[in-house]
């Protein structure tokens, strides 16, 4: 089962301007192959399907962990794009064309599908697909996959960092930096408890550090890189037997935190008439309010 918390993983600042082509990219993160629908969906099916989980316990329970986690992700890059996309467009009567700046943004997915919103598509509009989810059934194969997977993830966040300045794009992109780490380190890990390879020697892939980006450096320097969560108060604490031992990068001892990080406040988006959404007025409003009343008995 799963839990929900109307929180965000981490606190992403006002957009200073619309930045629509940073959306646009981040989309890539979101509904990519590498994208962060592609690893929750990875990880969420190995951890349903997974085969021998009571003598393999320690790696069931850190797919699962990570499982959980990446839902939030999915949450955070969403929550991105949709502050990158505030402001795109304007209030006006219909034959005013209030959406024509969305003609000629970089994503019209953005505008048309959705309300100036993200969408599980990638940069270029395609859909996400189940294609994307490999599930072979074999623990070193699937961590293999995973451990991969993980590695194109972070090379493809460091690619849109550098493609904006967006501050609410680059927050997000630097704490997935981060936390994709976590998950590249836990994954060579696994690996090397189940084969005895030293996976750690590899990384990190591509051949340049977190410090090296401004909006990863300072979670670095609060040791989220040496974290590994639970996400629950009593399952999957096992996963200690893997996260154990020291960073293979800067040597920082690794620690298991039972349950999850604290969370922030979800941002309120404004109201867009122009796209209908949510498509209630102050009249639709008070007829709703007054059934609400009288089922409540009030």
């Amino acid at each position: 089962m799963f839990a929900r918390f109307d929180k965000l993983l981490i606190d992403l600042p006002a957009a200073e301007h619309p930045d629509p082509e940073g959306a646009a990219a981040a989309q890539e993160l979101l509904g990519g192959k590498f994208g962060e629908m592609s690893t929750l969906n990875n990880y969420m099916f190995q951890s349903f399907n997974f085969r021998g989980k009571k003598k393999l316990r320690p790696f069931f329970d850190l797919v699962s962990s990570i499982t959980a986690e990446e839902l939030g992700h999915v949450e955070l890059v969403s929550h991105a794009i949709n502050m990158s996309l505030e402001g795109v467009t304007s209030e006006g009567e219909p034959d005013s064309a209030p959406l024509k700046a969305a003609s000629a943004m970089p994503n019209k997915f953005h505008f048309v599908p959705a309300a100036q919103s993200a969408l599980p598509v990638s940069s270029s509009g395609q859909a996400w697909t189940g294609d994307n989810v490999f599930n072979s059934g074999n623990l070193i194969l699937d961590l293999l996959h995973n451990f991969f997977l993980e590695c194109g993830a972070r090379t493809h966040k460091m690619r849109v960092y550098e493609m904006t300045d967006s501050p609410v794009i680059r927050e997000m992109v630097g704490y997935l930096l981060v936390r994709g780490g976590v998950h590249v380190v836990a994954y060579a890990k696994a690996i090397e408890a189940a084969t005895g390879v030293e996976m750690g020697k590899l990384l990190p892939i591509p051949n340049l550090d977190n410090k090296r980006f401004d909006h990863a450096r300072k979670y670095e320097e609060e040791g989220r890189h040496t974290k590994l969560y639970t996400w629950s108060e009593a399952d999957y604490q096992s996963i200690d037997q893997i996260w154990k031992g020291n960073h293979p990068i800067d040597g920082a001892p690794l620690s298991v935190h039972a349950g999850m990080p604290e969370g922030f406040e979800i941002p309120e988006y404004s109201e867009l008439p122009q796209e209908f959404a949510p498509g209630i007025g102050p009249e639709e409003f008070m007829q709703i309010a007054e059934r609400l009343k009288r089922s409540a008995g009030i």
